[in-house]
């Protein structure tokens, strides 16, 4: 692994279309200044790997696999958790946050250490899910990420504080609980708020069988006094 030996060293490991994108760009425009490597594998994130590259900082805008102990203790980890911690540690942040009504958020950016979402905070910056599908929520927290919060702890190398306040913490979301007809769902707020939380690349949608059939539900926006958008129906084995 090669790179400018007069300029610092910078991962990011990261998933999603969208974030390679913005990742891709930022290596761009940061190439004055530094070497920046993107891991998108799994295989990628190894001890080995950054020993050779000697990063001041791993970023992981979003990856979906456990990282190793000896990654995360010793290398400056630094993940990002779209909800103001200790509010929302664990999993499905962004549909715990819409089913708990909570529109008005924060992305943090924080230390990643053994205990799940619980290290010291770099950076908050404010972030608002009150409306759009999941993966353009996805898409606008990526560019905050990639266009300001990444650059800004790069620049200003801001000393991480531990985490204040009240520690609430989310559960993952299982497939299963994308079923409409086990949702509480009361209104056309809680129906428009369930179909775009779902609503993301990879992510499984809303649903409800009928019989053999499966109908999947997207693309939900406001018309009205109603709700419109689009549906699939596949037939299950």
């Amino acid at each position: 692994m090669n790179g400018d030996r007069m300029k610092e060293n910078v991962v990011i490991a990261t998933i999603k279309s969208w974030n390679i994108k913005n990742a891709e760009k930022l290596r761009k425009d940061l190439k004055e200044k530094y070497n920046l490597w993107i891991f998108t594998r799994k295989e990628d994130l190894t001890y080995e790997n950054l020993g050779e590259i000697k990063p001041i900082f791993v970023f992981f805008p979003h990856w979906s696999w456990k990282i190793p102990r000896e990654v995360y203790e010793n290398f400056t980890c630094v993940g990002f958790h779209m909800t103001d911690l200790p509010y929302g540690r664990g999993g499905s942040p962004l549909q715990n946050l819409i089913l708990n009504k909570v529109y008005e958020t924060k992305i943090t950016a924080f230390r990643i250490t053994e205990e799940l979402d619980a290290g010291e905070v770099y950076l908050k910056v404010p972030f608002y899910v009150g409306v759009g599908s999941a993966e353009e929520i996805y898409m606008k927290a990526s560019e905050i990420i990639f266009a300001k919060m990444i650059p800004y702890i790069l620049e200003h190398r801001p000393c991480p504080t531990k985490q204040s306040g009240e520690i609430i913490v989310f559960k993952r979301r299982t497939p299963d609980q994308s079923d409409i007809t086990k949702a509480d769902i009361q209104n056309l707020d809680d129906m428009y708020d369930f179909i775009r939380m779902l609503d993301a690349e990879d992510y499984p949608k809303a649903f409800i069988r009928v019989g053999k059939m499966k109908i999947l539900f997207s693309e939900v926006h406001r018309e009205s006094e109603k709700l419109v958008g689009r549906f699939e129906i596949i037939e299950e084995e």
